[in-house]
């Protein structure tokens, strides 16, 4: 991103920057990340941040991150943060800190609404969003209380930010500052039920995590399994960074659509089908999967709906519902639904996990087209 802009070639605009890659990527680490875009998006009533109409500006901001990459000190850290406050950017200010904290995890803390709200109820400041002053300030404060408490936490400033983050986002409540013995009590029931959510939130992440593993594992399968018989294959666009031992799951798949697939009606809807299997020549659709693990099957059906409206599909292909061997008879009455009425135009069928585990070693072995996922399926129209 430094390059470009040193180059003149990043462009006046967030999206589809190299920006934009940078911040997703440091957002989907944890939750308290969420969001981190918001103050790299252009809001052209204020004209902020001021990095894309401004060249002089965004080659300060460059230069700010080519500093900080090089830095080995927290002194040097800060005389680049001091040397772009001086330029007083509008609408660039801490959340810049977000940034600078995957390049320096110990010696600088990340920075958002939910932080700062923590920050100010665990100690009584009055630190502001927007002003890199406050920013340092916070931080000074921050080593203070890190070092204080450093055997429950860490030596990288984001497991104090996680704290402060759950504090101001009304996850924990902080304490009461006067030390009252009544409100004392109040805030120890508080804290009681906040745990008690905790942990009901953890229980529920600890099975959506495994859904997301199983969703993910099914189509890998579907993934090696279309390569093996030869097609060309297509992870849903919003899977494709997803991993699965050890590896993205749109890795060796295409990049993009074909261009009549990518340009028509319903491509949208059609890039976020979970797996598509495409002829080597021509760009037709051999097979659609849609994996529904625990989930409604609509917006599956409806995706499937507009890929066979696309008139993009090959004339033999298949379509298919991938879903638990359980799950058939409640898959068969949600179709019944008036909704799905345009379904019995399509030859769908159900794909149960344990006979595609079953026999997709067989099939991808022997197999060289959709007979054996015919045969191992079930017609559900």
């Amino acid at each position: 991103m430094v390059e470009e802009i040193e180059t003149g070639r990043f462009g006046v605009a967030y999206r589809g920057s190299s920006l934009e890659t940078i911040v997703h990527s440091v957002a989907e680490q944890r939750q308290i990340f969420k969001g981190a875009d918001h103050a790299f998006l252009w809001k052209p009533k204020l004209r902020i941040p001021d990095i894309y109409e401004n060249p002089a500006n965004q080659r300060a901001f460059g230069r700010l991150l080519h500093h900080c990459s090089g830095c080995s000190t927290a002194d040097e850290l800060l005389s680049g943060i001091r040397t772009i406050d001086q330029l007083k950017i509008k609408g660039l200010g801490p959340a810049v800190a977000n940034l600078i904290y995957f390049l320096h995890p110990t010696h600088a803390p990340p920075f958002n609404t939910a932080i700062v709200n923590g920050y100010n109820a665990i100690t009584g400041s009055k630190v502001k969003l927007g002003s890199w002053e406050h920013y340092l300030a916070m931080r000074e404060g921050l080593l203070a209380l890190n070092a204080r408490y450093r055997d429950l936490l860490s030596n990288d400033l984001g497991a104090l930010a996680g704290f402060l983050f759950d504090v101001g986002s009304g996850r924990y409540p902080a304490p009461p500052p006067d030390g009252d013995a009544l409100s004392r009590q109040g805030w120890e029931e508080r804290l009681a039920q906040a745990r008690a959510e905790a942990v009901k939130f953890e229980k529920a992440s600890a099975q959506q995590r495994e859904t997301d593993r199983t969703h993910t594992e099914i189509q890998a399968w579907l993934r090696d399994l279309g390569r093996a018989l030869g097609y060309r294959v297509w992870i849903a666009a919003n899977d494709r960074s997803r991993l699965h031992d050890g590896a993205r799951l749109g890795e060796g798949c295409l990049d993009q659509l074909p261009t009549a697939l990518a340009n028509g009606a319903g491509a949208e809807s059609i890039r976020l089908i979970d797996v598509l299997w495409l002829d080597a020549s021509p760009d037709r659709v051999a097979a659609a999967f849609e994996v529904e693990h625990s989930t409604t099957i609509y917006s599956g059906v409806v995706r499937m709906l507009d890929l066979a409206l696309s008139g993009e599909l090959h004339t033999s292909a298949g379509l298919f519902l991938v879903a638990p061997d359980s799950r058939e008879g409640d898959v068969r009455a949600q179709l019944q639904r008036p909704a799905f009425s345009r379904i019995s135009d399509l030859d769908v069928r159900y794909l149960p996990y344990g006979e595609l585990d079953r026999h997709r070693g067989s099939i991808a072995r022997f197999g060289s087209d959709l007979r054996g996922l015919t045969e191992i399926s079930h017609r559900l129209t």
